[in-house]
């Protein structure tokens, strides 16, 4: 790996431990084995490495927790809800510090315009992301139901895992999240 991966890296790993607004230019560098002026260099600035890594973190994450390679998803929608959620439940605790960071880089967006605009694109294309994974739904077939389905998959997502980080016993299962599903869409039932 060059410096560039390596600032990467490293600034990745310190977001992780130290979070957003405790990573210094030096903390990266001590973990990436480089010199303060390579961040200048191959980013422009301590800041625009920090986006970077916070998305790169985030890019990761939808790919280890998401539906690719675990098998076939159930036919019936609740069902393959309830299947993903359960993946997703599932992987809170080894993502806990990525979501951690996610609710610490939401509190910083009312001051941090350049953050602000740094994660408006990725946020766009996440939500079709999760309007596929969760709900077996093709973006390109359909992009506007692709669009809400995964403004709302997005909204119950963060909701889900404040749940989790504030009380894990009484946090939602994918069984509880799945039969909400059922209670909203069949009120009389």
């Amino acid at each position: 790996m060059g410096h560039r991966e390596d600032l990467l890296e490293g600034a990745k790993q310190c977001l992780l431990d130290k979070g957003y607004a405790r990573t210094t230019a030096r903390d990266i560098v001590a973990a990436s084995g480089t010199n303060l002026a390579s961040i200048g260099y191959h980013y422009g600035s301590k800041d625009a490495l920090l986006q970077r890594a916070f998305l790169a973190l985030t890019e990761e994450w939808g790919e280890a927790v998401g539906p690719a390679g675990e098998g076939a998803l159930p036919s019936d929608p609740y069902e393959r809800f309830e299947v993903i959620w359960g993946r997703f439940i599932d992987s809170f605790e080894m993502s806990r510090k990525v979501w951690t960071l996610q609710l610490e880089v939401v509190t910083r967006l009312e001051h941090d315009e350049a953050l602000r605009a740094a994660i408006k694109g990725p946020q766009e294309e996440g939500r079709l992301g999760l309007a596929e994974a969760f709900l077996g739904m093709d973006q390109e077939a359909d992009p506007e139901r692709a669009r809400v389905a995964g403004m709302l998959t997005q909204a119950l997502m963060a909701g889900v895992m404040i749940q989790w980080m504030t009380d894990p016993g009484t946090a939602p299962s994918a069984r509880d999240l799945a039969e909400g599903l059922r209670a909203i869409m069949a009120p009389g039932a």
